[in-house]
Parts: structure tokens; C-alpha cells; sequence
């Protein structure tokens, strides 16, 4: 969604990054493209007035004028004034002191309140939490029928005493609904209301009526990102006319231009506190002002990429393949293993546009076959355990063998094996250069080195620690030192940057299959 935006932002800036000082005509030239490129976006003229004057006055003052880098200080005051924009910080739940918590949605139809419903519960049983749905969208058709299934999805009951398509009672349903999770102990119960196609009387009524009865801690404004300036208005409405705490935007995966999600916390004054992003279960997570901010800078989302690593990986299994990694003895069985928790994090398009500069290589992300990954799983299925423990008995039988059972070619077969010798080769010299066990290029320590132990040699160096031969800072897991749990705070700086010399426009993912 903010692919467009991304782009102009981040050309505009690019030009900046030569100059050694930045007249004024430079500042002003910058904010008006800038400026340019957020109404294209559809980000309110209010929002856009205040955020250009903010980064105009601060661009002009000493803060940038007695700057070693000048162009990298106007950067980091577009960053932070987009960050205030989305709001500054990130904001939790609020829990009720005595469960259970009740959560309203509220919000247009066809915005995604239902599907939503189910991916909230899903988060929230994540958290430790018991969460109940509550059917009292009584007026669409099969609303409740909806809800029904997506909350089997999520693992979570719903109370549905009404069939709806109109009939019932919704304010009486949230009534009941609050008593029985009580009575069920429930500690959460999130509650899905009507919308309408248009803002109405009767529709705010109907959410005024069901918020008086159940006396929400929350009440969550569920917006479409994709339907753009209207945005603000509809936010404003639903604002006096129920009230809201919080802002939930769905749909950030559409490739409408994305100005809704940064108008409506500057408009509302309410934070926005989810974002949902795909039609799956699992699309959805807590939105972090400072990370949105950061990607549609251009500069990654690391932090968010390793939260997810250590979601989908064994911190146990990843510390075994760190290890193995350093003295060159991952096989291709810790290889499959490795591939499938880096699919589990998601669509590898979706993970690569994590990476700082990701937006240079769209066009290859875009050709990207992700069917490949199959293939290369059938391979690695299709050989035996001895195999896979040791490719290099792979001989031509064998692979014809191989070829035959996976349904792919014989040349395919030499291509894994060959990259896959490479690319243990490369992460054994990378798990050197870390400090990890792959010094002394690699070589295997025999019973000669081992009697030394302890001594410096040529190829051998003090004793390190468990956590020195780690090696990547933040213990990504799944690489040298992976699993340990990364403090996202504690993060390097330098991890926003590309590595020196790398153009990612380079890079060949391989063309898509037709």
C-alpha cells in the first residue's frame, strides 16, 4: 500500500544524500516534493500542512545547519516527524481490573470488523488470554454464520443466540454475551457489531445503545485503508457519534495509496493500535508507529523480522544449527529445517521487504517464484537419511534416483547440491569472521589440535564463550549465535544501512514460472 509513497519519498531524499550543505532553497525545493508526494498519497491537506511545517522549521534551524551530514539530519527529521504522524508511540490494551475485558468494534461495513474479530482473538489467545466472541451483527445477512466460522479458525467460542439476518436483539445478545463469558470465565470478550454502507443515524444509535450496555474498556474504530480520504470523515463521525479509544486499519496489503492510515491519527487524536494485512488468520499484528515509519522510508523493518524469527524458530534446534554452521557440518536435513521456519514467518516477498532497500529489488521480488521453494523441498524429501547427512555420496544413479521420485530434472538436483556446498562454504566463513567456529578456514580440529587445547596456534585462539561463538549481535535464530531471544531494543544501528558496495537491484531471485 505504501509502495507508491515509499518510492517518492525516498527518491527525494536520495538526492539530498550528495551535498555537503543544504541551502534554504534546498530545504524548500525537498518539502515541496514531499509535500507532493503525501497528497498523491491521499493523506489529508490538514496532515500534510502541519507535517510539512513541522520538518521546514526544525530542516532550517541549527539542528541541521551544524550538522556533519546534513541531508542524513533532514532524514531523520522527515523519520520522526512520521513517526509523531502515526503516533509516536505504541499503545497496549487496556485490560479491565476485574474480567472480563470487553472490546467493541465499531465501523462501516465491508471495513472487516468480523474477520478481524477472529484475528484479534487469535492474537489475544496468543498472549495467555481466553477470549469469547460475541455475534451482534444481527442485521447483515450470514453475519453471524461468519463469525461462527472465523471464530473456529481462531480457536475461540462465540455466543450466537440470535440466527440474525435480522432478527434479534443486539443490544440484549452483548448483554448476555458479558454475563456468560463471566460465567464461563472468559477474561476477554470482544464484541462485533452492524455496520452500514454509509454513516447513519441508526447504525450510531444501534453502537450508542451497545456500549451503554456493556461498558467497554475499549472501543476499537476498524477502518479500511484503502478507501482514502473518506477515511477522515467517517473517523470524525464515528468519533462523536459512539467514541473510540483506539484505531484498528485493515487491508494494508491492498495497492490503494495508503494516506487513510496516516491521516486518521493525526485527525481523531486517537492512536492507531492494529493493523491487519492479509486475509489469513494470522495477518495481524500490533502496529508500531517508529517501524511504519521506517518502511515507508525505505529503511526496513528489522525489528518486526526478528520478532517473527523468534516466533517461527527452535531456539534449541536454531543454537544446534548455529553451531554446526561454524564448523561446516549442516546438512541438508538442518538445511529443509531451516527453510520451512523461514516459510512459517510468511510469504518470502513479504520478508524481504523487511530488509533495508528492499524497495530496489521489487521487480525481482515481484518474478519471485515461491513454488521453487516446493521443488526444492521435494528434492531434499526425495533422498535418503544417509543423504542427507552427507550430499557427497550423491552420485549420478542416485541423483537420476532423486530426479525421478521428485518429479524434477537431473540438472535441478546438481544445482542444489553445488549451492548448497557453496553456501554452507560462505556461512562457515561468515561464522569465522563473527567470532563463531568456522575460523582457521574451516578446517576440522584432530586429536593434534584437540591435545592443544588451550594454547594459541596458528589457526586457534583463546577459549570463547557460548555466547561469543554466537556471533550475530540480537541472536537471530537461524543464524550463528540464533535463538536466544533478541532484546529489539539492543539493536545496532548500522542494521538500518545496507552493507557498503551491495546494490540489492542486482540480486536474481530467478523468474517466475508461467
Amino acid at each position: 500500500m505504501f509502495d507508491t509513497l515509499s518510492d517518492r519519498l525516498t527518491s527525494v531524499l536520495k538526492n539530498l544524500r550528495g551535498k555537503g550543505r543544504l541551502s534554504e532553497a534546498d530545504i524548500d525545493a525537498t518539502a515541496r516534493e514531499i509535500r507532493i508526494a503525501l497528497l498523491e498519497a491521499d493523506v489529508a491537506l490538514p496532515v500534510v500542512r502541519g507535517f510539512i511545517s513541522g520538518v521546514k522549521e526544525r530542516a532550517k534551524g541549527t539542528e541541521v545547519s551544524q550538522a556533519l551530514n546534513p541531508a542524513q539530519q533532514v532524514i531523520k527529521i522527515v523519520n520522526e516527524e512520521l513517526v509523531g504522524i502515526l503516533g509516536g508511540e505504541k499503545r497496549d490494551l487496556t485490560l479491565a481490573k476485574k474480567p472480563p475485558t470487553v472490546i467493541l468494534l465499531a465501523g462501516l461495513q465491508g471495513s472487516g470488523k468480523t474477520t478481524l474479530a477472529g484475528k484479534l482473538a487469535k492474537w489475544l489467545a496468543g498472549q495467555g488470554h481466553t477470549p469469547m466472541l460475541v455475534a451482534c451483527d444481527l442485521q447483515r445477512p450470514n453475519a453471524v454464520t461468519q463469525l461462527q466460522v472465523v471464530g473456529e479458525r481462531a480457536g475461540s467460542p462465540v455466543f450466537a443466540p440470535e440466527p440474525g439476518n435480522g432478527v434479534g436483539d443486539p443490544v440484549d445478545v452483548a448483554r448476555r454475551g458479558v454475563a456468560e463469558a463471566e460465567r464461563a470465565q472468559h477474561d476477554v470478550v470482544i464484541v462485533d457489531t452492524a455496520g452500514r454502507l454509509g454513516v447513519d443515524e441508526e447504525m450510531m444509535q444501534q453502537a450508542s445503545d451497545i456500549r451503554d450496555a456493556v461498558n467497554p474498556n475499549e472501543i476499537l474504530f476498524v477502518v479500511d485503508a484503502m478507501i482514502g480520504q473518506d477515511a477522515v470523515s467517517t473517523a470524525e463521525a464515528f468519533r462523536d457519534g459512539v467514541g473510540f479509544n483506539g484505531v484498528v486499519l485493515t487491508k494494508l496489503d491492498g495497492d490503494a495509496r495508503g494516506g487513510a492510515a496516516l491521516s486518521v491519527r493525526q485527525v481523531t487524536g486517537e492512536p492507531i493500535m492494529f493493523a491487519s494485512n492479509g486475509e489469513k488468520i494470522e495477518d495481524f499484528d500490533v502496529f508500531h508507529p517508529d517501524r511504519m515509519a521506517s518502511r515507508i522510508l525505505g529503511m526496513g523493518d528489522m525489528l518486526t523480522l526478528i520478532e517473527q524469527a523468534e516466533q517461527a524458530f527452535d531456539a534449541d534446534r536454531a543454537e544446534q544449527a548455529a553451531e554446526k554452521l561454524g564448523t561446516g557440518e549442516l546438512t541438508l536435513e538442518d538445511f529443509l529445517e531451516q527453510m520451512q521456519a523461514v516459510r512459517r514467518m510468511g510469504p518470502l516477498q513479504n520478508l524481504v521487504g523487511m530488509l533495508p532497500g528492499a524497495n530496489q529489488m521489487k521487480d525481482q521480488l515481484a518474478n519471485f517464484d515461491e513454488a521453487h521453494l516446493d521443488r526444492v523441498q521435494a528434492i531434499i524429501r526425495g533422498m535418503t537419511p544417509a543423504e542427507r547427512a552427507d550430499p557427497k555420496i550423491i552420485n549420478a544413479s542416485r541423483r537420476q534416483r532423486i530426479a525421478n521420485g521428485s518429479g524434477v530434472r537431473v540438472s535441478d538436483i546438481n544445482d542444489l547440491v553445488s549451492r548448497f556446498f557453496e553456501a554452507r562454504k560462505m556461512m562457515q566463513q561468515m561464522a569465522g569472521q563473527f567470532g563463531g567456529g568456522g575460523g582457521g578456514g574451516g578446517r576440522k580440529a584432530t586429536k593434534k589440535d584437540k591435545s592443544k587445547k588451550g594454547k594459541k596456534g596458528k589457526n586457534k585462539g583463546p577459549t570463547q564463550s557460548k555466547a561469543a561463538r554466537g556471533g550475530m549481535p540480537g541472536g537471530l535464530p537461524g543464524m550463528p549465535g540464533g535463538g536466544q531471544g533478541a532484546d529489539p531494543s539492543q539493536l545496532p544501528g548500522g542494521l538500518n544501512q545496507l552493507p557498503p558496495g551491495f546494490d540489492p537491484s542486482k540480486l536474481d531471485f530467478g523468474k517466475k514460472k508461467k
